[in-house]
């Protein structure tokens, strides 16, 4: 019964984070918002900005909280604040500000607090399939923009921006609510039916479990959360600007570049459970590694394709690049600094997340406004993957805190 319990359990965290992760397709949202009220690239990919760096503080409460009460309140107050967030954020008419405050702070708070419980839960459900089941815990993150981009995109054309947001906003309550009431911790001490750690699984992990403060004063805390900041500053520079990109490289309309959204947001999702399943068998170490590789030569040549299947193909590889960092640093932690305390510890993990959307997506907005162009953008951040490339390379277990 317990067997089948935890693949329930991880069927409603999947879902919960698809409703989540529906934010990846704010892409659609921006052009016909800079139309409809004259507001600036950056301004409007501000928004989405707002709302990744509220996520990541509002993941490291939402992880203290999660041990004071539990996951399944804290997930259905996160679901319920995203939904209402986004709803309100219908009534946009009334200011940028507006905006800012109901899709960014409401709804970022929300979904810190709804996508830091399935990574937490299915953790201490799946020690013995740690990597693969923390990348299928945040892969439906990555598969929310694949639902929504293309409906969003129909529904814009057919009762406008506002009107969306009020729709999907009921949309994502309703889903994320009733997910989130699935969200429970296995009874303590447990372990599956005739699991043991291998020689190898014991050698790559943590010999205790950290506290916060214990993980918070060793250097291998930091490293991680700089390895997590470098790759999501490169995946989510594309992701805040992927219409937009895709329209000016392959000079197509906003309703096929929305179905390139949604096509390349598989790879998001495809990635978080790739490359979380390589590591398990690579070491976390290399499969960061390889990942910064592959961005380097990914980002550099983009800009030099202007057909449709090969700037889909490209992007869909650096998603895949993206969503594998935040498959794969869950259990990077978890073997780190022991699954007991996760919560916190990677809760707090993820304001790498936040200054990531700052950094990444304005850096590019600015590029892009300054030169008119999206190809220096894309040469910077290929450069930086190239310098990123050493620290998954010196990282090393910490030692046991006496």
């Amino acid at each position: 019964m317990q067997t089948r319990n935890r693949w329930g359990i991880a069927f409603a965290g999947v879902l919960l984070q698809m409703a989540l992760g529906a934010v990846y397709a704010w892409s659609v949202f921006r052009i016909p918002l800079s139309k409809q009220f004259g507001w600036t690239i950056s301004q409007v990919t501000l928004t989405f900005t707002i709302a990744i760096m509220v996520l990541g503080f509002a993941s490291f409460f939402g992880g203290l909280w999660l041990k004071r009460v539990g996951p399944q309140i804290v997930a259905m107050t996160g679901g319920a604040l995203y939904g209402v967030g986004v709803f309100l954020a219908s009534a946009s008419n009334h200011g940028l500000w507006w905006l800012y405050l109901t899709y960014g702070v409401i709804g970022g708070i929300g979904l810190g607090f709804g996508y830091i419980v399935p990574v937490a839960v299915l953790l201490k459900w799946f020690p013995d399939k740690r990597g693969l089941m923390t990348g299928i815990a945040v892969g439906g993150f990555g598969a929310g923009a694949l639902v929504t981009a293309p409906i969003a995109t129909r529904l814009i054309q057919s009762v406008g921006v506002l009107q969306t947001f009020a729709y999907l906003g009921v949309a994502y309550l309703v889903v994320s609510v009733a997910a989130g009431w699935f969200m429970q911790n296995p009874p303590d001490g447990w372990t599956p039916e005739g699991w043991t750690p291998t020689e190898k699984e014991l050698r790559q992990k943590s010999a205790k479990d950290f506290t916060l403060n214990e993980a918070l004063k060793t250097w291998q805390w930091w490293a991680l959360w700089l390895l997590l900041f470098l790759n999501t500053s490169a995946g989510i520079s594309l992701i805040s600007q992927e219409a937009p990109i895709f329209q000016e490289l392959a000079k197509i309309t906003a309703i096929t570049a929305a179905g390139m959204v949604g096509i390349v947001s598989i790879g998001n999702a495809l990635g978080r459970v790739f490359w979380a399943w390589v590591s398990d068998t690579l070491g976390r170490k290399m499969t960061f590694a390889a990942m910064f590789l592959l961005q380097i030569l990914l980002f550099w040549f983009l800009p030099s394709f202007h057909a449709v299947v090969a700037i889909t193909i490209v992007s869909f590889t650096i998603l895949m690049c993206y969503g594998g960092g935040f498959g794969t640093m869950p259990a990077f932690a978890a073997d780190y600094f022991g699954p007991k305390n996760v919560g916190p510890i990677y809760g707090l993990m993820l304001t790498a997340w936040g200054f990531a959307s700052a950094f990444g997506p304005l850096l590019i907005a600015h590029l892009r406004q300054a030169s008119g162009t999206y190809v220096g953008g894309l040469h910077v951040i290929s450069v930086v993957m190239t310098i990123s490339v050493l620290l998954p390379l010196v990282v090393r277990p910490p030692d046991p805190v006496k």
